[in-house]
């Protein structure tokens, strides 16, 4: 990392209690804090957003019950918002979205993150229950309570002048949701299926019922939508998985079959990486993220820039991994083992009962969103701390750890955690894997620049 750091009085294990007490379900999210103190505004309103993006609806405190893969598009959204923000206040970096008014230097950075991050927060819920996937009650709440985040930020604000730091938060907001007006999100777009040996057949099905619709169609429009930062949503698309005659299918084959199956035998160490990495990757990563920012003393600059950069690498790593299912959209290893004598394969033995250790999802199998989603945010935040050996904790909700001396190495539990859980063939996980380390990169060489 190339920026100046300001040491903040560490909190880890303030946030690790809060990981203990969260729910663990996929998808869930710890329910909103109040904010800290300007000096943490960036982090507590990222932890807001994915709350409020990723809480289930009947919670205590609503949440819209976004997959994670919407949270990520989403979170790109609100994360390039605050940085703008907060960047034209105190300047130094290339803007996400060039045109924004300039921002008085005595602008609160508090007030502006806020207003970023609420009022692109509100839009992005306004267009899910236009679109029919949110009701207008869940909305409400949830906007309800993101205005008293937001009353309670500006109460405590004194980091200069408030009006001006939420005029620069509007203009941002503005920007962002305008800039994304009409980008794909909740299109038309559904993958398709096939009776062919290899083509994907929805959930429990042997054969096609395309095109799925409804709550089964893994949000596909994901796969259609206009990148944040690479330049094309095949740009990293994803390598052809491999072809079924080959040894290759048939070793990855046999590994899934055999670890992967619903009450097959694990070792300790297996069975705790199939239990840990099942929670939803943006939340959990999030939450690990935000207490290594605070570990490393972030201000709120840097925090704002941090998060967007691995916000917008995550955001476009997803897009190109649900093209990359699109463009392949071949069957998962439970529908894959369930007709394996019907493959061509001979080294393959099929067994029509076989489920996976973990339900699989709704859509095709190459790439893995799972592992799409961690490298993404991993190497995103290697590059952005450096490649050196590190203390970074993984933060699971249900208040269990892992601790890792390298962000990359966390890819390497996840690739076999997906395998053990049945979820995936070995290539579909390294081709995730793949996917979050290259957007990373293009990421990093070509967005939020230092000027001058």
């Amino acid at each position: 990392m190339t920026t100046t750091q300001k040491r903040l009085p560490g909190r880890r294990a303030a946030v690790a209690t809060l990981a203990m007490l969260a729910v663990a379900t996929l998808g869930s999210a710890p329910p909103f804090a109040a904010a800290d103190s300007p000096d943490t505004v960036a982090l507590d309103w990222h932890e807001h957003a994915v709350a409020a993006f990723a809480n289930a609806q009947a919670a205590p405190v609503a949440g819209a019950q976004m997959a994670p893969y919407v949270q990520g598009v989403h979170l790109a959204m609100v994360q390039g918002a605050v940085y703008d923000a907060v960047n034209s206040i105190v300047g130094g970096y290339q803007p996400y979205l060039q045109g924004l008014p300039p921002a008085p230097a005595g602008a609160s950075e508090s007030a502006a993150v806020a207003t970023a991050a609420r009022d692109t927060m509100r839009g992005i819920l306004d267009q899910a229950v236009a679109s029919g996937a949110l009701a207008a009650t869940v909305r409400d709440a949830i906007v309800q309570r993101l205005q008293t985040l937001h009353d309670a930020t500006l109460a405590s604000a004194d980091d200069g002048d408030v009006s001006q730091g939420v005029a620069v938060g509007q203009a941002a907001a503005a920007a962002m949701l305008a800039e994304r007006a009409g980008d794909g999100r909740y299109g038309a777009f559904r993958f398709t299926c096939g009776d062919d040996p290899g083509q994907w057949r929805p959930v429990g099905q042997t054969v096609c019922t395309t095109p799925p619709t409804g709550p089964i169609d893994g949000s596909a429009w994901v796969a259609k939508v206009t990148p944040f930062v690479v330049d094309s949503n095949d740009q990293f698309l994803s390598k052809a998985p491999p072809a079924l005659n080959t040894g290759r299918y048939a070793k990855e084959y046999d590994e899934v079959r055999t670890l992967g199956a619903l009450g097959s035998v694990l070792t300790t160490e297996q069975a705790a990486l199939a239990s840990f990495y099942v929670a939803n990757p943006v939340d959990m990563m999030g939450r690990s993220l935000r207490a290594h920012a605070t570990e490393e003393g972030l201000d709120v600059a840097e925090q704002a820039r941090f998060l967007a950069k691995v916000a917008l690498t995550n955001g476009d790593t997803f897009i190109t991994c649900w093209e990359s299912k699109a463009e392949w959209s071949n069957w998962r290893p439970q529908t894959a083992i369930r007709l394996g004598d019907e493959d061509g394969n001979p080294r393959t033995v099929g067994d029509p009962g076989w489920t996976s250790r973990v339900p699989t999802p709704p859509y095709p199998e190459v790439a893995s969103g799972y592992n799409c989603a961690v490298s993404s945010q991993m190497n995103a935040a290697e590059l952005y701390f450096g490649s050196d050996r590190t203390d970074f904790t993984v933060m699971h909700p249900d208040g269990r750890t892992r601790d890792y001396d390298h962000f990359r190495d966390v890819v390497k539990d996840t690739v076999d955690a997906r395998i053990y859980q049945g979820l995936h063939f070995r290539s579909a996980d390294v081709d995730g894997a793949t996917i979050g380390r290259d957007v990373a990169r293009w990421v990093h060489e070509h967005a939020l620049q230092p000027v001058g």
